[in-house]
Protein backbone atom coordinates (compact mmCIF):
# COMPACT_ATOMS: atom_id res chain seq x y z
CA UNK A 1 0.00 0.00 0.00
CA UNK A 2 2.36 2.15 1.05
CA UNK A 3 4.24 1.68 -2.06
CA UNK A 4 1.80 2.49 -4.60
CA UNK A 5 1.27 5.57 -2.51
CA UNK A 6 5.07 6.64 -3.64
CA UNK A 7 4.49 5.40 -7.06
CA UNK A 8 0.92 7.63 -7.10
CA UNK A 9 2.72 10.76 -5.88
CA UNK A 10 5.90 10.21 -8.13
CA UNK A 11 3.74 10.63 -11.13
CA UNK A 12 1.79 13.15 -10.00
CA UNK A 13 4.85 15.38 -9.54
CA UNK A 14 5.71 14.88 -13.32
CA UNK A 15 4.75 17.01 -15.75
CA UNK A 16 5.25 18.72 -19.31
CA UNK A 17 4.40 22.23 -20.78
CA UNK A 18 5.48 23.32 -24.68
CA UNK A 19 6.95 21.26 -27.31
CA UNK A 20 10.18 19.96 -27.60
CA UNK A 21 12.89 21.62 -30.02
CA UNK A 22 16.09 21.51 -31.44
CA UNK A 23 17.98 24.00 -29.45
CA UNK A 24 21.06 23.23 -31.29
CA UNK A 25 19.25 25.36 -34.61
CA UNK A 26 19.54 28.33 -32.61
CA UNK A 27 22.75 28.84 -34.15
CA UNK A 28 21.28 28.60 -37.93
CA UNK A 29 19.24 32.26 -37.00
CA UNK A 30 20.55 35.01 -38.93
CA UNK A 31 19.13 38.79 -37.64
CA UNK A 32 18.49 40.57 -40.40
CA UNK A 33 18.24 37.79 -43.11
CA UNK A 34 16.51 34.59 -41.49
CA UNK A 35 12.74 34.15 -42.39
CA UNK A 36 9.32 33.34 -40.85
CA UNK A 37 9.41 30.75 -42.80
CA UNK A 38 12.63 29.28 -41.91
CA UNK A 39 11.77 29.46 -38.64
CA UNK A 40 8.58 27.70 -39.01
CA UNK A 41 10.50 24.87 -40.72
CA UNK A 42 13.52 24.53 -38.33
CA UNK A 43 11.55 24.29 -35.27
CA UNK A 44 7.87 24.22 -36.33
CA UNK A 45 4.33 25.87 -34.71
CA UNK A 46 5.44 28.62 -32.08
CA UNK A 47 4.04 27.86 -28.77
CA UNK A 48 2.85 31.73 -28.36
CA UNK A 49 2.72 34.28 -30.73
CA UNK A 50 2.29 38.04 -29.95
CA UNK A 51 2.70 41.58 -30.20
CA UNK A 52 5.91 43.39 -28.46
CA UNK A 53 6.65 47.24 -29.55
CA UNK A 54 5.57 46.82 -33.18
CA UNK A 55 7.16 43.52 -33.61
CA UNK A 56 5.84 39.90 -34.23
CA UNK A 57 7.04 37.68 -31.50
CA UNK A 58 7.22 33.90 -32.01
CA UNK A 59 7.87 31.85 -28.63
CA UNK A 60 9.16 28.34 -28.31
CA UNK A 61 8.78 26.85 -25.24
CA UNK A 62 9.75 23.55 -23.35
CA UNK A 63 9.23 22.26 -19.65
CA UNK A 64 9.74 19.36 -18.23
CA UNK A 65 8.71 19.01 -14.14
CA UNK A 66 10.05 16.41 -12.33
CA UNK A 67 10.47 16.14 -8.83
CA UNK A 68 12.69 13.10 -8.47
CA UNK A 69 15.07 14.37 -11.39
CA UNK A 70 14.85 17.75 -11.41
CA UNK A 71 13.19 20.38 -13.90
CA UNK A 72 14.31 21.26 -17.59
CA UNK A 73 13.21 24.46 -18.76
CA UNK A 74 14.02 25.94 -22.61
CA UNK A 75 12.44 28.99 -24.17
CA UNK A 76 13.45 30.37 -27.94
CA UNK A 77 11.74 34.58 -28.30
CA UNK A 78 12.44 35.37 -31.89
CA UNK A 79 11.34 39.08 -32.83
CA UNK A 80 10.07 39.28 -36.65
CA UNK A 81 9.81 43.13 -38.38
CA UNK A 82 6.82 43.57 -40.61
CA UNK A 83 8.39 41.79 -43.28
CA UNK A 84 8.85 38.63 -41.58
CA UNK A 85 12.81 38.86 -41.27
CA UNK A 86 14.14 37.94 -38.16
CA UNK A 87 15.11 41.18 -35.81
CA UNK A 88 16.47 39.30 -32.77
CA UNK A 89 16.65 36.31 -30.95
CA UNK A 90 16.94 34.82 -27.84
CA UNK A 91 17.73 30.87 -25.88
CA UNK A 92 17.47 30.49 -22.67
CA UNK A 93 17.84 27.20 -20.55
CA UNK A 94 18.81 25.71 -17.28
Amino acid sequence: MCLALVLCLGLAACGTTGQKFDENLFGSIENGKTTQKEILDMFGPPYQKGLENGDFIWVYEYNKYNLLSGNVSKDLHISFDRDGIVKSHQFMSN
